[in-house]
């Protein structure tokens, strides 16, 4: 009697191309899926463990076999687990999505999907063919005449870019030495998520937290709650007019890649006027890698092209700091997608 030998199964290898073009293509209804569980605040809902998706469903008013299908997709590409008999749980990644986890990325989800920010992502073509960006087509004002006008969404934006932070914050703090510094001054600081945690970490050290009026309107309330009053004075103003003076180290994080060269040299110019001779100024952004190494970077430069700033390899940041008198002492790489770019007065 003849024995049947087990079939061999090969190890699956990498797409083929048509297959991998598929994947790319279609990865944009993955993150509109992301975005709408993370406005029903479907992963808060399930802190206390799996529901089903009909409870989930009455708890947020959906329908609950179309709920089904988006978790259903979801949990295939790790956000969410479904059990089998129907209940949905957490992932390390839906724990991200909720509203009050300690690396909570449900704002800046959010944001990715809101139609304000979603159509401009519409419009690349047309940032493409023009180099115009796309912000301004869509909306007819920039990114920062917009907000102060609608102010749901500069409250999303803000606690994106927080959320976004979070992560960066802690390799910032451990890649550079700020305790030599008496004074700081964060140069559009948003809500003070890095010189909060900076002047923790530092108690010698005092700050000056600058940014747009209403921006340090909403800031105030934080300061405050964190004990640092005294030691961060809230400055409202324009940094394409001036800059505060008085400090010895100068932070823009993630601002100059929102502007294109012109923006960019004024408000290094601006921070440059007010530095004293042995000042040294910090530009912390994602250095765009060479080659064609995958880089979050290069994602974020088109970003800014939407925006009208760009993302920057390291010598094209050398040249626009030389270009505005500075001279690049240092640049270290955190464990992140940042780096830490330090200048002296040239």
């Amino acid at each position: 009697m003849s024995t049947q030998k087990p079939l061999k199964h090969s190890e699956p290898g990498p797409p083929p191309p048509p297959v991998a073009l598929i994947q790319l293509t279609t990865s944009c209804w993955i993150s509109q899926a992301v975005y709408v569980a993370a406005k029903l605040g479907v992963a808060d809902l399930l802190k206390d463990g799996p529901e089903s998706y009909s409870e989930l469903a009455a708890a947020t008013q959906t329908d609950p076999r179309s709920l089904y299908r988006l978790l259903r997709l979801l949990a295939s590409v790790g956000v969410f687990a479904e059990t089998s008999d129907g209940q949905f749980g957490l992932t390390p990644m839906a724990e991200c999505l909720k509203s009050d986890g300690p690396y909570s990325m449900r704002a800046w989800a959010t944001m990715m999907g809101e139609d304000w920010h979603w159509r401009m992502w519409g419009e690349l073509l047309y940032s493409v063919r023009t180099g115009k960006p796309a912000f301004d087509h869509v909306h007819g004002a920039r990114p920062f005449e917009y907000f102060p006008r609608n102010p749901e969404a500069a409250r999303l934006f803000d606690e994106a870019m927080t959320s976004l932070s979070v992560p960066e914050v802690g390799a910032i703090l451990g890649a550079y030495d700020f305790s030599k510094y008496r004074k700081i001054v964060d140069v559009a600081g948003g809500n003070g998520s890095l010189i909060i945690p900076l002047l923790k970490m530092n108690p010698e050290t005092t700050a000056v937290l600058f940014d747009l009026p209403h921006v340090i309107e909403r800031a105030k309330g934080r300061i405050e709650v964190e004990g640092l009053t005294e030691r961060c004075q809230l400055v409202g103003g324009d940094f394409f007019k001036a800059a505060p003076a008085g400090g010895d180290l100068y932070i823009l994080k993630h601002i100059i890649h929102d502007f294109d060269d012109e923006g960019a040299l004024n408000i290094l110019r601006n921070c440059r006027g007010v530095m004293s001779e042995n000042a040294r100024l910090l530009v912390i952004e994602m250095v765009i890698p060479p080659g064609n190494e995958p880089s979050f970077g290069k994602l974020v430069d088109l970003e800014m092209l939407l925006i009208g700033g760009a993302g920057r390899t390291e010598t094209e940041y050398q040249n626009l700091l030389a270009e505005a008198g500075f001279k690049v002492t240092m640049v270290a790489p955190t464990n992140s997608p940042v780096s830490v770019i330090e200048s002296a007065l040239g």
